[in-house]
């Protein structure tokens, strides 16, 4: 009987498995190759990751916030202009308003998966962004790397495995709310451009084409019938703007809202909503339940030439039964700030690139679809509450708050 004694130099996970259980796995040939197979990738990947740490090279990255003193460093993902714009004199002032902690960000354009994860080796923490993927793979090569806190800058977690994030003892917070008016009021502007054709009256007025025809014809929203499915804080604040355009407003969500009530809203089944709203705003979390919510099935059961609004989660529409709604004439317009598919395109320059995904660019070919690109957050309010939050989430961890202690936790 031989015994060793193992120091962990932090906190540290132990499997105890039985020597007899053991030895009768390492005595079958196939079991011992296959775990010879498995020892062997994982001590490349963790060897790949000790040298990024050891070696930048390759890295394409900014700095900011360097300094003295106790320091959490910080890989930011997904970084575009606006982001450092905005990050970097926040962390300064943070820096200099003379706490004994120091933040110091770093940034790369690529976004987070399991091949770009070992960009963050030595780091403390990640921040991420809507379409940066936290899957089990990237968390794994992430925590391997040394990272214990994950930062989301945006309310959504979807693409973060949480339960992975958990069993490998990383810390996620997000920003919960930032600017609800702003995506309320983006909503209403896509529902004025789509029905009174401002994105084709504009270009036509620029080609010196002053004429007027059918082709610009709208209706007024006043009178109408307009539903939005999903009464949150945004819902809320929509359901409020849109009531004061005087319509017979329509509401459904699983917990209905005094607020909405008292705008005059009446909370009615999905089916009864299809049947009678000429304007539909698709509020909504993504959830199993609510995914592609507009489907196939449900065209037959919309009023004939409903518009359609979606400032919240692009699974919440089929896009396949869009383009099919357009086409019939049973969907009227559509606008769209969001995509299901959107994660290989949103926040990049394809301007001189081939898009390959045939529905979005049927879709952007499509007259009666007005789109922005993800950027209904996108005001000076928002993105001031998404930085300072940000920087306070790191702050809440550095000060040793951790998994559901954070004030803005997601697990």
């Amino acid at each position: 009987m031989a015994f060793a004694n193992v120091i962990a130099g932090k906190d540290a996970k132990v499997w105890i498995v039985r020597g007899e259980e053991f030895r009768a796995i390492t005595e079958n040939p196939q079991h011992t190759t296959e775990m010879m197979n498995l020892l062997t990738r994982l001590l490349r990947k963790a060897s790949k990751i000790v040298r990024a740490t050891l070696n930048e090279t390759g890295v394409r990255v900014g700095r900011s916030g360097e300094g003295t003193g106790r320091t959490i460093k910080i890989m930011c993902y997904d970084t575009t202009s606006w982001v450092r714009e905005n990050f970097e004199p926040q962390i300064e002032k943070f820096n200099n308003e003379g706490k004994d902690l120091k933040l110091q960000m770093d940034y790369t354009s690529d976004r987070l998966d399991v091949k770009t994860a070992k960009y963050a080796a030595g780091y403390d923490a990640v921040c991420l962004f809507v379409n940066d993927n936290a899957d089990t793979s990237a968390l794994w090569v992430l925590s391997m790397g040394g990272v214990k806190f994950i930062a989301m800058r945006c309310a959504g977690f979807d693409r973060v495995d949480t339960k992975a994030a958990k069993a490998l003892g990383l810390s996620v917070a997000r920003v919960p709310a930032y600017s609800p008016y702003a995506v309320a009021e983006h909503a209403i502007s896509l529902l004025m451009a789509v029905n009174r054709k401002i994105h084709i009256a504009s270009v036509r007025v620029k080609m010196a084409n002053f004429s007027l025809d059918s082709g610009l014809l709208g209706m007024d929203i006043h009178g109408k019938t307009v539903a939005v499915m999903g009464t949150g804080k945004i819902g809320q604040i929509l359901c409020k703007i849109i009531s004061g355009f005087g319509v017979n407003l329509l509401a459904y969500d699983v917990f209905e809202s005094d607020e909405v009530k008292n705008l005059g809203g009446t909370y009615v089944s999905k089916e009864e909503i299809y049947k009678q709203a000429d304007v539909i705003f698709l509020m909504m979390p993504l959830l199993p339940a609510t995914t592609h919510t507009i489907n196939e099935d449900v065209l037959p059961m919309l009023k004939k030439g409903v518009i359609l609004i979606n400032t919240s989660r692009g699974g919440l529409i089929d896009t396949n039964a869009l383009i099919s709604g357009l086409h019939s004439g049973i969907i009227g317009g559509c606008g769209l700030d969001v995509y299901e598919n959107e994660g290989e395109y949103f926040f990049q320059d394809y301007s001189s690139k081939s898009i390959k995904d045939e529905r979005l660019v049927a879709m952007l070919g499509n007259n009666r679809i007005v789109m922005t690109a993800h950027q209904a957050f996108f005001t000076k309010e928002a993105i001031d509450k998404i930085v300072s939050t940000t920087v306070e989430n790191f702050y809440n961890f550095a000060s040793g708050l951790r998994g559901s202690d954070l004030p803005n936790s997601v697990c």
